[in-house]
């Protein structure tokens, strides 16, 4: 576990703040700063960004993104146990490192970053998918955020690259990829994590798109996918039955077969049966 910076090694920031990872928040630490700098360095050119972080635990990956360059970053952390070794962090980067105390899903993030921004961050397990969907939904489009490097749980990862005619295909590789370009960008087993984990975990980095991919009315193609994966063995015309009467016409009209499955059917067509049933 090599050194990046002229801070402590985080073994012994746990050991001097007793930090022990708790399930409840799902917590589980990095503790590699080589593992870290690497991930920071996925993200891209940070130089002239703000960089969010959500989850910064003891502060592996926040010492990533400031040796790595990031102009600013936000770290949103929701134990209270942390912040103090957090805190050490900023002094070391006078002027370079923000630190809220707080629950990510409450807090309004755009008072406190200053555009180009880039969310990057080791989610905790507990709270991940909710809060990329929410940055993937927003009132307006584009977003805040020019891109998204996440860590997730590997099947959570899986299912955001996923294609069609795949187990992992669903709903949130259909709202992700309507609206980025996402792919895995590094995989890591439970060792990597103190406490391990009984999975492994990969980073995805999302850059998102000025306009999506395709033409959609967003709340239609919301209850469409909803209903057909919601029912993913079924036929189409039976998972949609209940939208209208005319289903079965309405499919054939973008040129999907009513006996198809959910997990058959590109984004290109979810997308143009959201238009004309909207």
């Amino acid at each position: 576990m090599g050194m990046i910076d002229g801070l402590p090694p985080l073994r012994e920031v746990i050991r001097a703040h007793d930090l022990v990872a708790k399930r409840q928040l799902g917590q589980n630490f990095l503790l590699d700063l080589n593992l870290t700098a690497k991930i920071a360095r996925l993200a891209g050119d940070l130089s002239t960004c703000d960089v969010l972080e959500v989850g910064p635990g003891p502060g592996g990956l926040t010492r990533g993104l400031l040796v790595e360059g990031a102009r600013r970053v936000l770290a949103i952390e929701k134990d209270q146990r942390c912040i103090a070794a957090l805190e050490e962090i900023a002094a070391a980067y006078p002027g370079r490192l923000t630190i809220l105390n707080a629950d990510a899903l409450q807090v309004d993030v755009s008072k406190y970053l200053t555009p180009p921004v880039r969310v990057v961050a080791n989610l905790p397990y507990n709270v991940g998918t909710e809060l990329l969907v929410r940055w993937l939904t927003p009132a307006n489009w584009p977003p805040f955020w020019q891109s998204l490097t996440l860590m997730f749980q590997k099947e959570v990862a899986e299912r955001i690259v996923a294609k069609t005619r795949t187990e992992n295909y669903g709903r949130l590789a259909l709202l992700a990829q309507w609206r980025c370009d996402p792919r895995i960008v590094m995989t890591l087993p439970p060792e990597a994590f103190t406490p391990a984990p009984k999975v492994h975990s990969a980073v995805v980095h999302l850059t998102r798109l000025d306009q999506p991919r395709y033409p959609a009315n967003e709340a239609m193609l919301a209850r469409v996918t909803t209903m057909a994966f919601g029912q993913r063995r079924k036929m189409l015309r039976s998972s949609l039955k209940a939208l209208r009467p005319d289903i079965e016409a309405k499919l054939r009209e973008v040129g999907i077969d009513p006996t198809a499955r959910a997990e058959e059917i590109g984004l290109d067509k979810f997308c143009a049966l959201s238009l004309i049933l909207q």
